[in-house]
């Protein structure tokens, strides 16, 4: 059967990102996958990073479709030489790094944290955290050395608050968001913004896994919100997509929450 594929429209300033070239890791899925489309849509030229080369080769027969200038590799985020020849492969093909989307992750165990499995904790603690911390050696040496560049890493509420049973992503998410301060500070003086998207339970397929094992579930997520309903993903895009842009040109350090109002109370 032949697969459609949906259009989804675009803003007026639907090519603002002729030229760029952008890496989105974790970009097969969910989130991910929303940010490659959007910042394709506004004519970035996107490289696609994941584990899942299955997903990737499907995701890049699409985005050709579309008529997207994509490009997939694969790389494990929680080693270093894999990440390093990741940029390497960027940079061998398009010549810089304009925007880079730190998104690879994992949800992990639910358990009391006396509870939480230790070969759990070292696996998110790898991928979520020191998964972000490789990204963010290579790309901000590149655009360092460009003098310019903006990163977006992928934290979460979890990353502002306590989420009970959720001890080893929510450390992560708090040490993505400490990692995102730090390097904004540093890197400031090379022209070089990084930021933090922070969703909180959002529509995606990790998501349509767990409810999958508790009935009820995402009725309950959505009611937590003041606003009644889950995020979307695409919302999500379109909030990274405004830190790449120069309409956010005076943020960084910065973390942009989008809860519904969780936070709020």
């Amino acid at each position: 059967m032949k697969r459609r594929i949906t259009r989804h429209p675009v803003s007026s300033g639907a090519r603002q990102f002729a030229g760029k070239v952008a890496l989105v890791t974790g970009g097969v899925s969910g989130i991910g996958r929303d940010c490659v489309r959007v910042l394709a849509d506004a004519g970035a030229r996107v490289v696609v990073s994941d584990v899942d080369e299955a997903q990737g080769a499907r995701l890049m027969k699409e985005m050709a479709r579309t008529g997207a200038k994509t490009l997939f590799v694969r790389a494990d985020v929680t080693r270093a030489d894999e990440v390093r020849d990741l940029v390497g492969s960027v940079l061998r093909r398009f010549g810089k790094l304009d925007f880079a989307l730190n998104n690879a992750g994992v949800d992990g165990a639910r358990a009391p944290t006396a509870e939480y499995p230790a070969e759990v904790w070292d696996q998110v603690i790898a991928v979520n955290l020191t998964g972000v911390f490789h990204c963010l050696k290579y790309e901000l040496e590149v655009m360092a050395r460009q003098r310019c560049g903006v990163i977006v890493n992928m934290a979460s509420v979890a990353g502002l608050v306590g989420f009970v049973n959720h001890a080893a992503y929510t450390a992560a998410k708090h040490g993505v968001v400490g990692l995102t301060r730090t390097a904004a500070l540093e890197y400031a003086r090379h022209g070089v913004r990084v930021n933090a998207v922070c969703p909180s339970y959002t529509q995606t397929p990790m998501l349509e896994r767990v409810a999958g094992r508790i009935p009820g579930l995402k009725a309950r997520l959505a009611s937590i919100a003041p606003l009644g309903r889950l995020c979307a993903s695409r919302e999500v895009a379109e909030a990274v997509s405004y830190l790449f842009s120069d309409a956010a040109a005076f943020i960084t350090g910065q973390t942009l929450v989008l809860d519904g109002g969780i936070v709020a109370g």
